[in-house]
C-alpha cells in the first residue's frame, strides 16, 4: 500500500471515529446562581411566592436561587430592571397584574413587558373582596346595585391608590353593573381599610387575606369576591359572578417570566421545576393561608392570560381616562 493511499485509508478512519464519538454535552443550565425581581415589598404576596419557589428551586437546580427586591412606580422600576438584563434565564422576574395595569396607564414606559418577556408559568393569584361598611342598607350585591342605580353618585368606593388592583376591580364593577359610583383613593390598603370601618367611604374592594379580619369581626360585611372561585378564606360569600355579573373577574396575579429570547429549553425546564415547587403540599398550604391559589399550566397558557389581562384592564383604563404620567 503506497503513502498516499495509507494517508487517505487513515483520514477515512479518524473522520468515522469522530463522527461515531458521542457528543460532549454542553453545561446543563444554571451554571450559576440565579436571582428572582421582584417589584414589591418583603412580605407581598409577589414576595411571599418567590421566596417559596427560590428555596425549592436552589435544591432542585442546584444552584443558589436569591430573591431581589427592587419597589417603586407601581413595580416599573423592577420591570426596567430586568427587561435589559440578558436573555439567558439568570434573571427571572415575577410579572403581576400591576404589569398588565401599567402598560396602559403609563404612556412613556421604557419596555413592553408582552414583547420584553417570555412567560414561563402561572405561580398563583389572590382574590378581592367587595366589602361594604355594616350600616349600608345592601346585605347582597344585588342591593348594593340597586341602591347605587337609585342614587347615582351617591355611593363612594375607597381604593389603595390610584391605578392599583383595588381601584380596577372598582372600576370594572362599575362597567359591569352599570352604576355611578364615586372613587376615593387612599395612599394604600390600610388607609382605605380604616376609612371604610369609620364610614367615611361606603365600599371597597381589598384582598381577601388582609380584609378578613375586619370581616369576622363584623367592622365590614363582606358581599362577593372577584375571583371565578369561592376563596377558601371565606367559602360562604358568593363570587361576583354568582351574584350576577357573568365571568367577572379582578384578581391580583403572579407568574414568572424571563426575557425574550430566552432558550425555550431553560424556559421549559423552568416551567417544570417552578411547577414542582407549586405541588409541594407545605408550599401550597402557606399559600393558602395568604388566600392565594395555586396556578401552574404551560408557558403558552400563562402567555395567553397575560395578553388577556393586558387587553382587560387596557380596556378599563382607556374607557375611564386614567393615566400616571
Amino acid at each position: 500500500m503506497g503513502d498516499a493511499l495509507r494517508r487517505t485509508v487513515r483520514n477515512i478512519l479518524v473522520a468515522a471515529a469522530v463522527l461515531t464519538t458521542p457528543c460532549v454535552a454542553m453545561a446543563e443550565y444554571p451554571e450559576r446562581p440565579v436571582r428572582i425581581v421582584v417589584g414589591l415589598t418583603a412580605g407581598s404576596g409577589a414576595d411571599l411566592i418567590a421566596r417559596l419557589v427560590a428555596e425549592k428551586l436552589s435544591v432542585s437546580l442546584g444552584q443558589p436561587v436569591t430573591v431581589e427586591n427592587r419597589p417603586g412606580a407601581g413595580t416599573n422600576l423592577a420591570t426596567h430592571f430586568a427587561a435589559t438584563q440578558p436573555a439567558d434565564g439568570y434573571t427571572i422576574f415575577v410579572a403581576t397584574v400591576a404589569n398588565a395595569i401599567n402598560a396602559s396607564l403609563y404612556k412613556r414606559l421604557q419596555f413592553d413587558a408582552l414583547r420584553d418577556f417570555a412567560p414561563v408559568i402561572l405561580a398563583g393569584s389572590a382574590s378581592n373582596v367587595l366589602i361594604v361598611k355594616p350600616s349600608l342598607q345592601a346585605k347582597s350585591v344585588k342591593e348594593l346595585i340597586d341602591l347605587a342605580k337609585a342614587q347615582p353618585g351617591k355611593i363612594t368606593i375607597g381604593s389603595s391608590g390610584t391605578g392599583t388592583s383595588s381601584q380596577m376591580a372598582g372600576e370594572l364593577f362599575r362597567r359591569r353593573a352599570g352604576v355611578d359610583i364615586v372613587h376615593v383613593p387612599y395612599k394604600g390598603g390600610p388607609e382605605a381599610a380604616t376609612a371604610l370601618i369609620d364610614g367615611q367611604i361606603d365600599t371597597l374592594f381589598a384582598i381577601v387575606s388582609t380584609a378578613l379580619p375586619q370581616i369576622e369581626s363584623g367592622k365590614v360585611r363582606a358581599l362577593a369576591v372577584t375571583s371565578k372561585r369561592r376563596s377558601a378564606l371565606l367559602p360562604n360569600v358568593p363570587t361576583l359572578h354568582e351574584a350576577g355579573l357573568a365571568d367577572f373577574e379582578a384578581v391580583t396575579w403572579f407568574g414568572f417570566a424571563v426575557r425574550s429570547s430566552t432558550p425555550k429549553d431553560v424556559i421549559n425546564k423552568l416551567n417544570r421545576e417552578v411547577g414542582k415547587v407549586l405541588a409541594v403540599p407545605d408550599v401550597q398550604q402557606k399559600l393558602a393561608q395568604q388566600g392565594i391559589d395555586i396556578g401552574g399550566g404551560t408557558p403558552e397558557q400563562f402567555g395567553a392570560y397575560m395578553k388577556d389581562e393586558f387587553a382587560k384592564w387596557g380596556a378599563v383604563v382607556k374607557e375611564t381616562g386614567m393615566t400616571a404620567d
